[in-house]
Formats: structure tokens, C-alpha cells, sequence
């Protein structure tokens, strides 16, 4: 596995493979094998495009979800996590230490979307002891990608 290889591709994964051997010291045939390899082992899960929808006309909302989760025997959190993965508004699921137990990224169309899925969906699971709602205002920094512009922060003219 190649450390370096893989910081690369996390900050750019449109870095092209002539790009890639010039930066690592290897040759174009050893990156695309090790490429292959880090993608067959799962260690490279995709690549994607990190969006600004803030710039599109389309807006969505955001939420981090937190969720206090009682663990099943046996199972842990996994259960539970796995389900809530599911679910297509979720964009990431992640266990946590502290306060809560899961840590849950949704996005919507509007802030109502968002809380009826709470509501309606994640409330609900068996397991699921209590909910908390942050929306998210706005984005900064994502995935290492700065999104914070000359825009300035415009918290102020913020309305529901």
C-alpha cells in the first residue's frame, strides 16, 4: 500500500495516472496496478466530487442528526447504524464517544423534509432512545475542500 499514493488521490482524485506517477516516483503501470489493487482490497471505497450546493440554484438542507441508541446483544450499534445507512437521505453514519451514540448526516429539500425523516423515520427504530436536530447554515470546509469564499458569512439575512 502506498501512503502517499492515497493522499493524493483524497485530495484529488481527477489527478490523471501520468500525474500520479510523476508526484509518487513510480511508473504509470505500477500506479494503475496499485490503484486496482486498493480498489479490489476496498481500501479506495470511490471517488467523488466534493459539490458547493450553496452556488446552485437548487438548494438543499443539510442536518447532523444525533442519535442516543440502546445497543442490541451481540450486535453493538451495528444494527442499528446499518439500517439508518440505508435510508437515502443519509449521506453518512457515524459511531461516536461522548453524549450520543450516532452521529447522522441527512440532507433534504427543505428544513420540513429533513424534520419529518427524523420524525417519521430515524425517531422511530426501535432502538432509537432519543433524536437531536442541528441544521447545518452553512458549509466552510468539506471533505478537506475549502468552500468558504469571498461571500463572507451571511448568517444575519438567515431566515426559515
Amino acid at each position: 500500500m502506498n501512503m502517499k499514493l492515497l493522499k493524493l488521490l483524497s485530495k484529488n482524485a481527477r489527478y490523471s495516472v501520468e500525474d500520479l506517477a510523476v508526484m509518487t516516483g513510480m511508473n504509470e503501470d505500477a500506479v494503475k496496478q496499485e490503484m486496482a489493487q486498493m480498489e479490489k482490497d476496498g481500501l479506495i471505497r470511490g471517488y467523488k466530487a466534493v459539490i458547493d450546493w450553496e452556488r446552485m440554484d437548487s438548494s438543499t438542507v443539510s442536518a447532523i442528526i444525533e442519535l442516543k441508541v440502546t445497543p442490541k446483544a451481540g450486535l453493538g450499534f451495528e444494527e442499528v447504524a446499518q439500517r439508518v445507512m440505508k435510508y437515502p437521505e443519509v449521506e453518512s453514519v457515524y459511531l461516536m464517544s461522548g453524549g450520543y451514540d450516532l452521529s447522522v448526516v441527512v440532507k433534504g429539500k427543505t428544513f420540513q423534509e429533513v424534520a419529518l425523516f427524523v420524525a417519521k423515520e430515524l425517531s422511530t427504530i426501535d432502538s432509537v432512545l432519543s433524536t437531536s436536530t442541528h441544521f447545518v447554515l452553512r458549509r466552510y470546509k468539506e471533505l478537506d475542500v475549502e468552500l468558504f469564499g469571498e461571500d463572507g458569512d451571511d448568517r444575519g439575512n438567515f431566515s426559515l
